[in-house]
């Protein structure tokens, strides 16, 4: 079997555009990837069309380790986020083609089930008013529609520290969440990288008596040395890792024990497998992995596989479910969450079909996701991860 052509397709929404790469082969097979760009969509086609060309019709879709290699190394200059994030587009195409062939969902290849459903938290579900009493409201209808864990980004404008009455306001929309779910539900606090190592230590330190989940990227992502220091100074888990694309680039991570819960996100970090081996490697450090995830149904799928198989997964990220719903139309055959929890996919493959005609019918929208704009909050119209 040999890769003919590979395409690619962008689905637009109020506050992302998803790409999805499809790769066809000699057999007749198809199989289909997914990710979500931040301002880079048209720079991941173009790299993609040169890749397809370079390094990838002609390969057989079972030689993963050697696809994934060339593609990587192949063009000889450091693969950063757009080729990561083409390469993870391939790879997880190759992973759905192989899966068919044989007649198994993807989770049974990377060495079976350690779990027979997946845990999601939900996000996108704060297009509310950004007041304690419309937070408190929109909390309790997750928790009404059987999730058992919410994340959302409390914090208006701010880049390194808030001002003494917006950091009030945070903690206060915080307070009100976790008043709406109860103490059962996990209260996951997202800071999109914001802020210097002293201020969120100050901030996890007023959040810490509503037992948050996690405080998620308190600082920057480049530099995981600020990060150790938060991670030493505060009494609640930290996570991060949606912006690192190569797992060589956890090394210093886990030598640094900077993190309890990393964050790779399949769609940016080069594919399925690449995302095994790093939690793989968290597994030896004793940390845990929840995939970031803001794509469709495609991402999620593959995020499914991976959390069927790896034994330190803790929760999976969801977004389809408060925001741009129709989104999951694009790729049928995706489980729902019921009671809080996904089944894991049991169809070959993915265990999902790209709806080629309904993603021509949403073209990009020119979304756009500014988190430094004075007037930053997500209303559906601007991203929150």
């Amino acid at each position: 079997m040999r890769i003919t052509h590979v395409d690619s397709f962008v689905l637009g929404t109020p506050w992302r555009d998803l790409t999805y790469v499809r790769v066809r082969t000699d057999e007749g097979l198809v199989g289909v990837g997914e990710t979500r760009m931040l301002g880079h969509t048209e720079a991941l086609r173009g790299y993609l069309r040169e890749a397809a060309e370079r390094h990838v019709v002609g390969s057989d879709p079972f030689d993963i380790e050697s696809l994934v290699w060339r593609m990587k190394h192949g063009d000889y200059g450091r693969a950063g986020e757009i080729a990561m994030s083409g390469i993870a587009c391939v790879e997880m195409a190759c992973w759905d083609i192989i899966g068919k062939a044989l007649g198994q969902p993807v989770w049974r290849l990377l060495g079976g089930k350690v779990r027979d459903r997946v845990k999601a938290y939900a996000n996108g579900w704060y297009t509310v008013e950004r007041t304690p009493e419309e937070f408190h409201g929109a909390a309790r209808r997750v928790v009404e529609r059987g999730y058992r864990a919410l994340k959302f980004d409390p914090f208006g404008f701010g880049r390194w520290e808030l001002e003494p009455a917006e950091r009030r306001r945070s903690v206060e929309l915080v307070e009100a969440v976790r008043d709406a779910v109860g103490p059962d539900v996990e209260v996951l606090v997202e800071m999109h990288g914001r802020f210097t190592p002293a201020e969120a230590v100050r901030i996890a330190g007023e959040l810490g008596r509503f037992d948050p989940g996690w405080i998620e990227e308190p600082v920057p992502p480049e530099n995981f040395e600020a990060l150790s220091k938060v991670a030493r100074q505060v009494g609640v888990p930290v996570a991060t890792g949606e912006r690192v694309h190569d797992r060589i680039e956890y090394r210093e991570l886990f030598a640094r024990q900077a993190a309890d819960v990393i964050q790779p996100d399949i769609g940016h970090f080069g594919g399925i497998l690449e995302t095994r081996k790093v939690a793989a490697t968290a597994e030896t450090h004793y940390v845990l992995v929840a995939p970031h995830n803001v794509g469709g149904a495609v991402l999620t799928a593959a995020n499914l596989h991976l959390a069927a198989v790896a034994t330190n997964f803790k929760i999976q990220e969801h977004f389809n479910d408060f925001a741009d719903q129709h989104v999951k139309r694009a790729a049928p055959g995706l489980p729902e969450v019921v009671d809080g929890y996904f089944a894991l996919p049991e169809a070959p493959g993915l265990g999902v079909e790209l709806d080629v005609d309904f993603v021509r019918e949403h073209p990009p929208a020119g979304a756009h996701f500014d988190l430094y704009a004075e007037d930053w909050q997500f209303r559906g119209t601007k991203g929150s991860e």
